[in-house]
């Protein structure tokens, strides 16, 4: 049987050999955290190579993943489908090995990692997930919810940001079932942290009220496996700081920065082959090696056991455990596309004029009974944002049987930690703040779009209609920026019709994240027939027409739709042949095939006018050089909004005014 440090050795050979024929990527983090990735893989972690999906497996995150050669190393020695030539093929086009861990390219990884700190606050969602879906199923002698989530990470993940507020939140939701290992190597690219970090991470930690094992050699087995007994006792998520020498058995490299980031060199490997006792040539593994590794039967095991109880446990709650199923699989209510519709009718016979924030609560009211899936939240903006409704239930340390989370000031954390959510399975998850805040938020926002994963980022507070707290607070360039992002649907509604197709748009996607942009003020309810009204969910239709083809097109969203009506009138009055387009969602609009887009806004009409409270520059791409923008092309200002959108131009006469332009130019 081949010695623990020979298995550990497996990894750094396959990880040197890989990032060398790339000629590109990260040998340092594999090689010197080997050790601790071979106790964690072959004595603890639950998983079966065979079936990646399988529903109470741990979860592991590399949240260090410029390290990923040590992840894919692992993936392969134990029997996913990551072969030896895709080891050989790693970082390179179409490979099933890119740079960093990405979800949906490899099998067996988690969450897709790299930029630095969101893998953890992916593990943070992720352990959330596993204690929320335990207390809303688990019953006594049945835990079918019954997993660990581990997380790697480094210096880079502890000194950015969103280290703080994810963390914070773990210690005090008590996520037991976190067990983080810090690879405390003391190198990051720019040489030795002290310069830069002289942080006492255990005490910060302590301080977040989690468990900290220090000290810990990253080198000595024994070690390693004291810290993980200890951690998987406690109620509290658990730090392990492990002691390592990045580059490990590089002889003259181990410990220094130049094994960071780049290859080793074919001088350097052919002496840490022989440093290391490593007899066999590039991407040469031995039998008894990949048969010490190969976790195919223990996981099958695994998975055949929780087969079983999940089994008992369906004897004893059948409609438990159907509900289950369907929440794990991703699959909505079979109801719920007919119940949603329902109430989409109602509202439009309703007619109300309200904030597109309030008619977002009211959707959240009809559509949260027939989800329990749903796991919403805001950043300490419940009352702003609106995002509490009649049946929320606040998720606690205590009492995780909830389905809201109170976030706390985390823009950033509360969005990645949604992510990771969303990866476990068994949730929608939505989170709320400021449109402007966005901006703390928009890498995490980004991953979401990057990984498709179903994730309802709610947004209100949406122009300069925000009014008196000012240019800080005032969205300008944020909803172009959503809109630009590939993957995102971003919905900009512009009453309580759309808002509620809006809401029900998001939840039915299930490949890919959602942005909900809602106002402060009221908007004006917009009459329209049934026809219309199943239009909204096509992302652009035809709000108010023309008899025959109009010579000026109006395309508005959001609060500017009803000023864009009011335009219509007053033009049509006078003789105009006009059409007012309203696009609550330009990506699900640009979808559509071309006849219904030349319908909507036909290439022969070359007098149009985009009407955002935004920045003014998204909406050429629709109106072209012959339109014109009224839009935003500076800050806002601190005033009443009525007194904002008249400096700013957002008035009748000024349409008006542009349309007589265009029309009489």
């Amino acid at each position: 049987m081949p010695s623990r440090r020979e298995r550990a050795n497996a990894i750094r050979a396959l990880s040197m050999d890989a990032v060398q024929k790339a000629n590109s990527g990260h040998p340092g983090a594999p090689m010197g955290m080997a050790d601790i990735a071979e106790v964690l893989w072959r004595d603890y972690l639950k998983h079966n190579p065979s079936n990646p999906e399988f529903a109470d497996r741990d979860r592991f995150v590399m949240s260090n993943g410029h390290g990923s050669m040590l992840q894919y190393s692992l993936l392969h020695l134990t029997g996913y489908d990551v072969t030896i030539n895709d080891l050989k093929n790693f970082r390179q086009l179409n490979s099933r090995t890119p740079g960093h861990p990405e979800f949906g390219y490899t099998a067996g990884v988690e969450t897709t990692t790299g930029p630095l700190g969101q893998g953890l606050a992916n593990a943070v969602g992720l352990a959330l997930a596993e204690k929320v879906l335990a207390a809303q199923f688990n019953r006594d002698g049945h835990n079918i919810v019954d997993h660990h989530t581990y997380v790697f990470l480094g210096d880079g993940c502890m000194m950015e940001g969103i280290s703080h507020e994810v963390c914070s939140l773990a210690g005090t939701l008590g996520l037991g079932k976190l067990i983080a290992f810090y690879d405390d190597n003391g190198i990051s690219i720019d040489g030795e942290v002290h310069g830069w970090f002289t942080d006492d991470t255990p005490k910060r930690f302590e301080a977040y009220g989690w468990q900290v094992i220090r000290n810990v050699d990253g080198h000595d087995a024994e070690e390693i496996k004291i810290a993980i007994d200890t951690a998987r006792k406690s109620e509290q998520p658990t730090l392990i700081c492990c002691k390592t020498v990045i580059g490990f058995g590089s002889p003259n490299k181990q410990g220094k920065e130049d094994c960071h980031g780049a290859p080793l060199g074919n001088d350097e490997i052919a002496l840490t082959r022989a440093a290391l006792g490593w007899t066999h040539g590039p991407f040469e593994v031995p039998s008894e090696i990949y048969a010490a590794w190969d976790a195919k039967e223990a996981g099958a095991a695994a998975e055949v056991e929780w087969n079983q109880r999940f089994a008992a446990y369906t004897a004893a709650y059948p409609e438990l455990a159907s509900e289950f199923s369907r929440r794990v699989k991703g699959e909505l209510p079979a109801d719920f596309a007919a119940k949603a519709a329902v109430y989409i009718a109602d509202v439009a016979n309703k007619g109300e004029t309200i904030a597109s924030r309030k008619a977002s609560q009211n959707a959240l009211n009809a559509f949260g009974p027939l989800l329990p899936e749903f796991l919403g939240g805001s950043a300490d903006l419940a009352g702003s944002n609106l995002t509490l409704w009649k049946g929320c239930k606040g998720v606690t340390a205590d009492d995780a049987n909830g389905n809201y989370m109170f976030y706390g000031v985390r823009e950033f954390g509360m969005s990645a930690i949604m992510n990771g959510v969303a990866r476990h399975g068994g949730f929608i998850p939505y989170g709320a703040t400021f449109l402007v805040f966005m901006e703390y938020a928009c890498n995490a926002v980004r991953m979401a779009a990057l990984m498709k994963q179903r994730v309802l980022f709610v947004y209100t507070h949406d122009s300069i209609g925000l009014g008196e707290d000012g240019p800080t607070h005032q969205p300008i360039e944020q909803l172009a920026s959503l809109r630009m992002t590939p993957n995102l649907d971003c919905w900009r509604p512009c009453d309580a019709v759309e808002s509620a197709v809006a809401w029900k748009q998001s939840i039915e996607r299930n490949d890919g994240p959602s942005a909900l942009i809602f106002s402060r003020q009221n908007l004006t309810h917009q009459a329209r027939d049934v026809q219309q009204v199943a239009s909204i969910s096509r992302g652009g239709y035809v709000l108010k027409d023309c008899a025959g083809e109009p010579e000026l097109i109006l395309i508005a969203t959001g609060s500017e739709v009803g000023l864009a009506v009011q335009a219509f009138d007053k033009l049509s009055e006078q003789g105009r042949k006009v059409r007012v387009v309203s696009m609550p969602c330009t990506s699900v609009f640009d979808a559509q095939d071309a006849g219904y887009k030349q319908s909507v806004l036909p290439l022969q009409v070359g007098a149009r006018i985009a009407i955002e409270a935004a920045h003014a520059d998204y909406w050429y791409k629709y109106v072209g050089l012959e339109g014109r923008v009224i839009g935003m092309t500076t800050f806002g200002e601190s005033a009443p909004a009525p007194a904002l959108f008249e400096h700013f131009g957002f008035t009748l006469e000024n349409i008006l005014d542009t349309a007589a332009e265009l029309l009489e130019g």
